[in-house]
């Protein structure tokens, strides 16, 4: 085994070590209530970067998010590519009853940096990802003149808030999404994080531009 590989395995077991005889006695009474069930709140469906940490963005506990993670935050639409991503939709609406359903880019995102050039001979040996990302491939035709060789962080970063919007369309496509939102059962929204920054930001389905975090959170309350 080389040794970078050795050691990462190490901090890795140390890690787990560490969980087991600190972090779970601290939260014990949570995970006993946990291993009986789990009623989560909301569906977080976001990318699978390791950058991104839903529960530390959010600041919620173990339970408290079903968590959808793969490369560029995909939701295929209804009756297309039928697999995991769409039974944890139904899964989570349908049987959890989820309240909120968030779809999270991010900046940075490889996902969206790979879109900018699908088409590239790069992609003769990923040809999973090729086709995983035709999901996204209306996205980039929504950035207008978008040339591959062009593709920097503020292009990577206006695709990757498109590809948002373009899996929340997708969500409505789903039957038991469309009728969670239609009973009022739940909410859909998308969100993009900055992971420079730390900043999230709403992107709004109607108007297409982004929100502060404050501004709607202010909003919410005054409505209380």
């Amino acid at each position: 085994m080389k040794p970078e590989i050795k050691n990462s395995l190490i901090r890795l077991l140390e890690g787990v070590q560490l969980f087991d005889e600190t972090v779970y006695e601290e939260h014990k009474a949570l995970f006993e209530t946990l291993a009986e069930s789990q009623s989560p709140s909301t569906l977080f469906i976001t990318c699978s970067d390791s950058r991104v940490n839903p529960n530390l963005i959010t600041q919620t506990l173990p339970g408290d998010l079903f968590i959808v993670r793969n490369v560029g935050n995909i939701v295929p639409p209804h009756g297309e590519m039928m697999g995991g991503v769409s039974s944890a939709v139904e899964y989570a609406v349908m049987a959890l009853k989820v309240k909120h359903i968030v779809v999270c880019g991010h900046s940075n995102c490889g996902a969206m940096t790979a879109l900018c050039d699908l088409s590239s001979s790069k992609f003769d040996e990923m040809p999973t990802i090729r086709r995983w990302l035709q999901n996204a491939e209306a996205a980039r035709a929504a950035v207008i003149g978008l040339k591959a060789e062009d593709a920097g962080p503020d292009t990577v970063r206006e695709l990757a808030e498109q590809n948002v919007l373009l899996q929340l369309a997708h969500l409505r496509t789903h039957p038991a999404v469309v009728r969670a939102l239609s009973l009022g059962e739940a909410t859909l929204q998308g969100w993009f994080y900055d992971i420079g920054t730390g900043q999230v930001i709403i992107l709004d389905e109607q108007t297409r531009k982004t929100r502060p975090v404050k501004e709607l959170l202010d909003e919410l309350k005054a409505k209380n």
